[in-house]
C-alpha cells in the first residue's frame, strides 16, 4: 500500500471546498451537543488539523475508537473554519482507525509532562509538542547541514564507526570486542592477548571521524563526514551523551583563516535555514522554551564574529573584574562561564578564539613558531559557549611524529596518519560542530538528552 492521502502540513494550507484525505494520530479529542472535535497530526507540522464529527455522520463502533493516541485515517471535506489561528478543518465523512489506543492507560495526556517522564517514554514522546518540534528542527538542521557542504562542492564521506586509533588521544573510548569477557585469552605476562579478537587487534567506537577524514580531504581536497561518534565518559550533565553525532569537514590548501572563515560561513547558513523552515517550530520553543531563542538566532545569522587569540581572551577575562567559580590563568581550559562572558556581556556575538596553549589541545594541531601555542580555533556563541571546535592539522612528518611522541602515544596505530606528512603533504584545516549542542543552541532545549531520539548515557541504554 502507498500512503494516498496529503500531510497535514499541505492540508493546512489547501482552500474550503477541497476534499482531502489525511493519516495520523489522534491528540486529543473533545465532545460537545451533537458534535465531536478530534485534533490530528501527522508530525508533518507543529500545528493540528481539526476535525469535526457530526453526530451520524460516522457509524458509532468507529466513533467509539477515536480516541487520544489511536491511529487514524480521515477523509472528508475541508471548512472554513470559526476558530482563530486556523484557517480550515475537516469536516468528516469516513474515518478508519488503524489502530486502536486505550485513553486511560494512553501516557500522553493532555497536560504538562516533564522532560525527565517523556524521557522514559522515548517510544511515544515524538507524538508531543516539544519532540514533534525538536526533531523536525533536528530533519532541516540536518538536511541544511548537507546542502551547505555539496553546494561548495565537498565530498561526503563515511568513516569507520570502528577504529584502531584514538583520534584525541584522551583514551575515553568504548572497546569493541568478540573475545570471552569471563574468560578471555591471556598471553604469557598476564595481558590480554588481542591477537585472537576479531580484528586482531584493540578496536574501539569511533570519537570522531577526522583522522580518516583527513585521508580523502588528500586526494579530493574538500570532504566532510556527518555521523554517529562515541565518548566513554562517566559524565551526567546536560551537556554530554556517551553516543553523539558529527559535522567534520576537511579542507587541503586551508590554513587557520580559511577554516574560521568556513566555520562562520557554515554557522550563518544552518541558523538561516532552520528560521527560513522551522518558523512555527522556534515559534513555540521562544514561547515555551527560552524567550532568547529567535532574537539570539537572528543576531547570530546576521553579525561578523569576533576574533580573539586565547591570550587575548585570558587577559579579558582577568581585567572583567567577575568572580568565576573556575580560575582564569594562561594555560587554563576556557570553562563555559569564561566562553558566554566572552560572548554574552564583552562581545555581546559569536567570538573565534584561536591559539591556545599547546598543552590543553590535540596532538594533530600545527605548532605556532612560538613553541608554545597551537593553531587551534574554538568558535563560542551566546548563550551556550564553545559550538565548533577546530584547527589547522601539522602537516609536517617530523613535527608531528614528536608530537606524538609527547602526547605518550602509541606510534603503531597513526602509521599509515604519518605517512600521510609522506606522500604529497600539504597545509590542511577541519573543524567538528556536535550536532545535538547545535540542537540545543537553536532550539533552546536545557537538556542534551532531549535533542537525539535516543540518547545514551551512563546506566542508560533502554531504547
Amino acid at each position: 500500500m502507498i500512503r494516498s492521502g496529503a500531510y497535514v502540513r499541505d492540508v493546512l494550507e489547501k482552500a474550503p471546498g477541497t476534499s482531502v484525505t489525511v493519516h495520523g494520530w489522534i491528540k486529543t479529542r473533545r465532545d460537545s451537543k451533537g458534535i465531536h472535535f478530534a485534533q490530528v497530526n501527522d508530525g508533518s507540522t507543529f500545528a493540528d488539523l481539526q476535525v469535526v464529527i457530526e453526530q451520524g455522520a460516522i457509524e458509532e463502533a468507529v466513533l467509539h475508537r477515536v480516541t487520544t493516541g489511536a491511529c487514524v485515517r480521515v477523509s472528508g471535506e475541508l471548512v472554513a473554519s470559526p476558530a482563530a489561528g486556523q484557517k480550515v478543518e475537516l469536516k468528516a465523512k469516513e474515518i478508519v482507525v488503524y489502530g486502536e489506543a486505550d485513553p486511560a492507560s494512553y501516557p500522553l495526556q493532555k497536560k504538562g509532562h516533564t522532560m525527565e517522564y517523556l524521557r522514559e517514554i522515548a517510544h511515544l514522546r515524538t507524538r508531543s509538542n516539544t519532540f514533534g518540534a525538536v526533531f523536525r528542527v533536528r530533519n532541516a538542521l540536518s538536511f541544511a547541514i548537507h546542502r551547505f557542504f555539496q553546494e561548495r562542492g565537498f565530498v561526503y564521506v563515511h568513516t569507520p564507526v570502528i577504529t584502531a586509533s584514538d583520534a584525541e588521544g584522551a583514551g575515553a573510548m568504548f572497546a569493541v570486542t568478540t573475545l570471552d569477557l569471563k574468560n578471555p585469552p591471556k598471553k604469557p605476562d598476564g595481558a590480554i592477548d588481542f591477537a585472537q579478537d576479531f580484528f586482531g587487534k584493540p578496536a574501539y567506537l569511533t570519537v570522531s571521524g577526522q583522522l580518516e577524514g583527513e585521508i580523502f580531504a588528500l586526494s579530493y581536497a574538500n570532504v566532510y563526514t556527518f555521523g554517529p561518534t562515541f565518548r566513554a565518559e562517566n559524565s551526567n550533565t546536560p551537556r554530554h551523551l556517551a553516543e553523539f553525532w558529527m559535522v567534520e569537514p576537511e579542507m587541503a590548501f586551508c590554513d587557520l583563516e580559511g577554516n574560521m572563515e568556513l566555520a562562520e560561513e557554515f554557522l550563518k547558513y544552518i541558523i538561516q535555514h532552520v528560521l527560513d523552515h522551522c518558523a512555527s517550530d522556534l515559534e513555540f520553543f521562544n514561547k515555551r522554551i527560552d524567550d532568547t531563542v529567535l532574537k539570539t538566532l537572528e543576531h547570530v545569522a546576521t553579525s561578523r564574529f569576533e576574533h580573539v587569540t586565547y591570550g587575548e581572551a585570558v587577559k579579558i577575562l582577568e581585567t572583567s573584574g567577575k568572580s568565576f567559580e573556575f580560575p582564569v590563568f594562561f594555560g587554563a581550559d576556557l570553562q563555559s562561564e569564561h566562553e558566554r562572558y566572552l560572548t554574552e556581556e564583552k562581545f555581546k556575538k559569536p567570538v573565534i578564539v584561536t591559539d591556545y596553549p599547546k598543552e590543553i589541545k590535540a596532538f594533530y594541531m600545527r605548532a605556532n613558531d612560538d613553541g608554545k601555542t597551537v593553531r587551534a580555533m574554538d568558535v563560542l556563541a551566546p548563550r551556550i559557549g564553545e559550538i565548533i571546535g577546530g584547527s589547522q592539522r601539522e602537516e609536517r612528518h617530523d613535527v608531528l611524529l614528536e608530537k606524538i611522541r609527547a602526547a605518550k602515544l602509541e606510534e603503531k596505530p597513526y602509521w599509515w596518519y604519518l605517512e600521510l606528512r609522506r606522500f604529497g603533504s600539504a597545509p590542511h584545516a577541519g573543524f567538528g560542530l556536535g550536532l545535538e549542542r547545535m540542537l540545543m543552541y537553536v532550539t533552546g532545549m536545557k537538556n542534551i538528552r532531549d535533542v537525539i531520539p535516543f540518547p545514551r548515557t551512563p546506566g542508560n541504554a533502554e531504547f
